[in-house]
Order: C-alpha cells, then sequence, then structure tokens
C-alpha cells in the first residue's frame, strides 16, 4: 500500500513531467558528492530542476502524464536522475554537455524528450550546440 510521501512524489513528478518542454534522463553511475553538488548548483543557475527518485514512482508519473510505458520503461534502469525544464528545451543540454567536459564519464545521457517528443540520448551534443530561442529571435 502507497504511504502518503510516495502519493506526493508521483503527483510532483506527474507535474514536472506534464509541465516540462525538456525532459533529460541522465545516468549519474560514478558521480561523487562532490560532482552531483557542482551539477545541481549548474541547473538552478540554468533553471534546470533535476530530481533523482525511485525508478518504480518516475514511472508511475511519466505514466499518469501521458508517456509511453515501454520507453520510460527503457530508460529508467540503473542510477537515473531527471532533468526538467519549463523554459528553454535546449538548456538541461548545454548544462549536461559543459558538466561531461569537465568531469568526463560521472554522467550519461540515456534519452530525452522535447516538447513530448522522444528523441535518442546522442541528440543531446546537437541540441546543446543549438543557439537558444532568444538569440535566434534577436538575430
Amino acid at each position: 500500500m502507497p504511504n502518503q510521501e510516495k502519493i506526493n512524489i508521483v503527483e510532483e513528478s506527474t507535474q514536472k513531467f506534464k509541465d516540462a518542454s525538456g525532459i533529460y534522463f541522465a545516468k549519474y553511475t560514478g558521480m561523487n558528492v562532490d560532482q552531483a553538488t557542482e551539477f545541481r548548483k549548474l541547473c538552478r543557475e540554468n533553471n534546470v530542476s533535476y530530481t533523482v527518485t525511485k525508478n518504480t514512482l518516475t514511472k508511475i508519473a511519466a505514466k499518469n502524464a501521458g508517456f509511453e510505458e515501454k520507453i520510460i520503461d527503457s530508460l529508467c534502469n540503473g542510477q537515473i536522475g531527471i532533468a526538467y525544464t519549463k523554459g528553454d528545451p535546449s538548456s538541461p543540454a548545454k548544462v549536461i554537455k559543459d558538466f561531461i567536459k569537465d568531469n568526463d564519464g560521472s554522467l550519461e545521457v540515456m534519452g530525452l524528450f522535447i516538447e513530448g517528443e522522444n528523441f535518442p540520448a546522442e541528440q543531446y551534443k546537437k541540441i546543446a550546440d543549438l543557439p537558444s530561442k532568444e538569440e535566434l529571435l534577436t538575430k
């Protein structure tokens, strides 16, 4: 039987999935505490929310938000953290790419969704190199 804390986590995660313009699933195996603290700081500075929840709760939340169960099941294996953004969907990709440049091997993108559409993990590097929406508008 689920307890109230787990119900709250699922509800919050479901809302994050629904509101996010960009969702990045990253395996954090090999990341130490200092690296995790640094990565969370980078995320906050760039309006990216980074959370780690139990994979079973993440799968329930994603299903409740309307994401395809088979894809989410394939992404939620092992130690997975999720970077969400409501703003520029490329901002998590830029944060992750910058972090990996300085901390090789501590974070690996497993998959991503932009505006609800699934993209392969390798695609994040191309997305990170794109100019931001504001830059494109000024040009």
